[in-house]
């Protein structure tokens, strides 16, 4: 994998120099021109990271820059409802009889893969409905020009550079080619939405074909989802959480904060408030239908996705996978409750 650095002080000043609101601001005013010089500079870069210059040129021959992605990256929406109001629209009827068909459908594959990742299929089936309907909404933004609109954007820049060059050293590799290589608004990409790095550590090849296709090759999309579950901790031993409810009086602070501001302070304060099940029961905790918390010895860590006044989880250690596939409480509990109502495994 090639390494992956910034713009260099050079090419920065080249820039601010034909670019005088950016020299005299400080603040980067989005124009066409701008952007044509900054992919000058992006493939001059490329080149000197060593990837080939015809890959560089193809790659980057029918870029175009995305105003639409600068506005949703820049105007996401705010939260503004309660996990009882959104699970019923994250996770509606259809798409719970939807994932049992294509469960069923699949159901071989599925196995083959759980067997080998240790990652019930549930689990998934449940992530892949939820990324991207099952593989129908994988965005159409082709990827270089969505990752290269948003590092000239430039708030993220580093990030979005970084994600760049991941995304060239796939297009060097082989796996996809640069006409087939859509994605989201923001880089993400194929059936299960991997941004050019997660594809880089964690795409597998399901079906031996030598490539690692996202997008079209169902052996691949699955492998690749279990084995990043796998490579952040899953066990296929514990679900991923559960329900509970809490006595009267109950010491709030004991639970996670709601706002860790990082994924590494978020694990920080699971590592400070986790407790085995006997302590949670000790302390009240009860299942949502008020019977007593399973007696095994493991332990969980307790989440208000809201606040107190919400839903209360239990969250075992395959919540911590999920939040690393996305740090969103919501996102979370969506896959969990999906994969519950498809629980039981459909007879073949």
């Amino acid at each position: 994998m090639k390494k992956i650095t910034y713009i260099s002080l050079a090419m920065f000043a080249l820039l601010t120099a034909s670019n005088p609101v950016l020299a005299a601001t400080g603040k980067k005013v989005l124009t066409d021109e701008g952007f044509a010089q900054y992919v000058s500079l992006l493939k001059e870069e490329a080149l000197t990271l060593g990837y080939d210059r015809a890959l560089v040129d193809s790659s980057f021959s029918k870029v175009k820059f995305h105003k639409r992605a600068v506005k949703a990256d820049r105007s996401q929406p705010e939260k503004v409802e309660t996990l009882d109001t959104y699970l019923p629209k994250r996770v509606p009827n259809w798409k719970v009889k939807k994932a049992r068909t294509l469960y069923k459908e699949h159901y071989d594959l599925l196995t083959k893969v759980s067997e080998e990742y240790h990652v019930q299929p549930r689990f998934i089936v449940a992530l892949w409905g939820l990324e991207t309907n099952f593989g129908k909404i994988m965005g159409n933004y082709n990827v270089i020009s969505a990752l290269t609109t948003l590092a000239y954007e430039g708030r993220r820049e580093a990030f979005f550079k970084k994600q760049l060059f991941a995304a060239l050293t796939i297009l060097d590799e082989g796996h996809i080619s640069i006409e087939k290589m859509k994605g989201s608004w923001a880089g993400a990409m194929g059936q299960n939405q991997f941004m050019p790095t997660s594809f880089l550590a964690y795409a597998v090849d399901g079906d031996g074909d030598g490539k690692k296709d996202i997008w079209t090759n169902q052996a691949d999309v699955f492998a690749s989802m279990a084995n990043y579950l796998q490579k952040e901790g899953w066990s296929d031993e514990l679900t991923w959480g559960r329900q509970v409810k809490l006595p009267e009086g109950f010491d709030t602070s004991l639970a996670i904060p709601k706002n860790t501001g990082s994924r590494k302070n978020w694990l920080k304060a699971w590592a400070k408030t986790e407790k085995s099940l006997a302590e949670w029961q000790a302390l009240g905790v009860r299942r949502s239908d008020g019977t007593n918390l399973p007696t095994v010895d493991i332990k969980a860590a307790l989440v208000f996705p809201d606040d107190e006044n919400g839903r209360v989880y239990l969250a075992y250690n395959n919540y911590k996978s999920l939040m690393h596939w996305n740090l969103s409480y919501y996102f979370v509990s969506s896959v969990g409750h999906l994969s519950d109502r498809i629980k039981f495994p459909p007879v073949k």
